[in-house]
C-alpha cells in the first residue's frame, strides 16, 4: 500500500482515538485524560526551551493538533509491510501505544495521574489506543481494496 494511504488510515486511526477521548472526559472522573497528560509533556518541552503557553485553550488546541499528527505518523506503520500479518500488526501497535502511555509517563518526569490514577483509568487507556490501531486497520482494509 502507498505511504499516502498509510498516512490517511493512520488520520482515521488517530482521529477515532481523539474523538472517543474527547467523548468520554466528559462523561466521568473515572476515564483517562489523555489531553491532560500531553499538555503537561508539551508544556515541559516549551519550558526546558524557554517557552511557555499560558493560554489554557492554545495549550489544548496545540496539543490536540500535536497528538493528531504524532498518532497519524505512529497509526501509518501499521498499513507497511506484507497485508498478512496486518491484524497482529494493529494488536502490537495498538498494546504498544497503550501500554507505553500508562507506564512511561513516570519515568519521564510526568504527571502520570491521568492516564494511570487507577486500574480502571489505566485499562481504557490501553483500550483507547487499540481501538485507534483497530480503526487503522480496518481503514488499511479499505484502502487497500480500493487499490
Amino acid at each position: 500500500m502507498s505511504k499516502l494511504k498509510n498516512l490517511i488510515a493512520g488520520l482515521a486511526g488517530a482521529v477515532a482515538l481523539n474523538i472517543l477521548h474527547e467523548t468520554l472526559k466528559k462523561k466521568s472522573d473515572n476515564v483517562p485524560r489523555v489531553d491532560l497528560l500531553g499538555e503537561d509533556a508539551l508544556q515541559r518541552t516549551l519550558n526546558y526551551f524557554g517557552g511557555n503557553i499560558d493560554h489554557k485553550e492554545t495549550l489544548y488546541n496545540a496539543t490536540l493538533a500535536g497528538d493528531i499528527v504524532g498518532n497519524t505518523l505512529y497509526y501509518s506503520i501499521i498499513g507497511a509491510g506484507n497485508a498478512k500479518y496486518l491484524w497482529p500488526k494493529v494488536i502490537f501497535v495498538g498494546l504498544s501505544a497503550g501500554i507505553g502511555a500508562v507506564k512511561l509517563p513516570k519515568p519521564m518526569g510526568l504527571d502520570e495521574t491521568p492516564v494511570a490514577k487507577n486500574d480502571q483509568v489505566k485499562v481504557l487507556t490501553v483500550g483507547y489506543y487499540l481501538f485507534g490501531a483497530i480503526v487503522t486497520g480496518l481503514a488499511v482494509k479499505m484502502l487497500s481494496k480500493s487499490s
